[in-house]
């Protein structure tokens, strides 16, 4: 019997290994129960990305919540995740049923849960949810029939593209940005953004739009290490002023400019405060994750907008948006969102905000940056992700909270936060990040400094004090 928890955004394992159809029919019946005793008559939307087996998977979470009186709409074709989270908005449903494992690599799939509101379903519930999941089940998955279903009206199928698609077209006028005069470029990742954005931009340059469970073996992260192929594109092809990257399951965004240069998600989250409160002259809090720049607060302490951090994972930025006016809310990993949309990471509606700043303000990207740059100074900043077992993980992890760690390249820790990992600050300005991924075998450094130099020496400071711990 698999122990099944949720970690930051989801249950994700190995395909074959852990994520089996014995184990998706055990969560779904865990999430039954929950939903039974929440709503008299539940609903509930579900979809699946480009993913080995999607389908598979997907229609056991639908025939399992179908077959025990639950309402379902089933999108019958790969679809993004914010499509689906939108859907449980606009058909009113209880919540929503994503079959992926968003950008990790592609021997494995996930289940995530989203909520009535359009966002993660809230931590409180999925851990409701994973004490109700059944240490084994006698359900046979293949006595169900799907026809008999449908005809019940239990199964509802439809496509869930025409519905995010629509949804854009009215809150974006997608003709003027063709015509803007601005030159786009669209990169996939093999993920289930391709669709939606091939119909929206069919005559663009589309890169790995089409379906392949491998994805090169590249994970579909949308981190500069794995678009180097996007990146020599527009640098060769030089005729493009700005690419935009999703990942697997198109709910996380990177951007690049004329140049081919990489735009991280942190400049991606300043550009979108910086156009709605100094362009659209919008207002409201601004939630960030705790590993995101510190320029954050710099830039909105100039437009007196209020700032607050949260732990990693987006479904904490999400219940904050439940609540309170929130302008922006966006992490480091790429998933960003704004008013007046979900309370869901988009990468799409994120980079087609970006494209239409660019239309309505008749500058370019690089023009954009260097406007926020004159508020907030330049930054540079790096993530590396260190494979590691679970001992030596928890070895890493020790040293941190036994206060090990108290220089970088030579340079004093001044203070330390520790709301989701351990951030050591240098100075204001200056900082490294220790922590372990939720959801993969994985350490993560992050590091912040003003020259990109800097950068890359506290990494490998961060590094070499890690190997110390190895070889002790």
């Amino acid at each position: 019997m698999t122990r099944i928890k949720f970690g930051t955004d989801g249950w994700r394992a190995i395909i074959a290994k852990e994520f089996t159809v014995d184990n998706v029919i055990r969560v779904t019946l865990g999430f039954v129960r929950w939903l039974k005793s929440r709503y008299q008559h539940p609903s509930v939307v579900v979809a699946y990305d480009f993913r080995f087996n999607g389908k598979l998977f997907a229609e056991t979470v639908t025939k399992v919540l179908a077959n025990n009186q639950v309402k379902v709409f089933y999108c019958p074709i790969p679809t993004s995740t914010p499509a689906l989270s939108l859907a449980i908005t606009k058909f009113n449903a209880n919540a929503g049923v994503m079959i992926t494992a968003s950008h990790n690599p592609p021997e494995y799939n996930g289940y995530k849960l989203k909520g009535r509101h359009g966002g993660p379903l809230l931590e409180e519930d999925t851990k409701e949810i994973e004490n109700l999941i059944p240490d084994e089940h006698e359900l046979i998955i293949d006595s169900i029939k799907w026809s008999d279903l449908v005809k019940k009206e239990k199964i509802i199928e439809i496509n869930l593209e025409d519905v995010y698609i629509e949804h854009v077209h009215a809150h974006f006028d997608i003709e003027r940005i063709k015509k803007s005069g601005y030159r786009f470029a669209f990169d996939a990742m093999y993920g289930s953004g391709q669709n939606i954005m091939r119909r929206l931009f069919p005559e663009i340059p589309l890169l790995h739009c089409e379906s392949n469970p491998s994805f090169k073996g590249i994970p579909p992260e949308p981190l500069h290490k794995n678009l180097q192929e996007f990146s020599e594109f527009i640098k060769n092809n030089g005729n493009i002023d700005v690419g935009l990257a999703v990942d697997g399951d198109a709910d996380r965004i990177a951007l690049y400019d004329s140049k081919g240069n990489y735009i991280d998600s942190h400049h991606i989250i300043l550009l979108l405060i910086y156009y709605l409160a100094h362009y659209k002259k919008l207002s409201g809090k601004v939630v960030t994750g705790f590993s995101s720049t510190v320029k954050v607060e710099k830039l909105c302490e100039h437009y007196h907008l209020p700032v607050q951090r949260v732990r990693i994972g987006f479904k904490d930025i999400s219940k904050v948006m439940l609540s309170e006016d929130v302008l922006v809310g966006g992490e480091e990993s790429g998933g960003i969102t704004i008013k007046g949309h979900i309370p869901e990471r988009d990468g799409i509606w994120m980079g087609l905000t970006i494209w239409n700043a660019m239309t309505e303000c008749g500058k370019s990207l690089e023009q954009l940056i260097d406007e926020i740059y004159q508020i907030t100074g330049k930054f540079y900043y790096l993530r590396f992700d260190l494979k590691v077992d679970d001992t030596f993980k928890k070895t890493v992890i020790n040293a941190c909270k036994n206060e090990q760690f108290i220089r970088f390249d030579g340079k004093a820790v001044v203070r330390t936060d520790t709301l989701d990992g351990y951030k050591y600050f240098l100075n204001e300005q200056e900082w490294v990040m220790i922590r372990a991924s939720g959801t993969e075998p994985l350490i993560r450094i992050y590091a912040e400094a003003g020259q990109p130099d800097q950068v890359d020496k506290y990494i490998q400071s961060t590094l070499e004090q890690i190997q110390n711990l190895k070889n002790k």
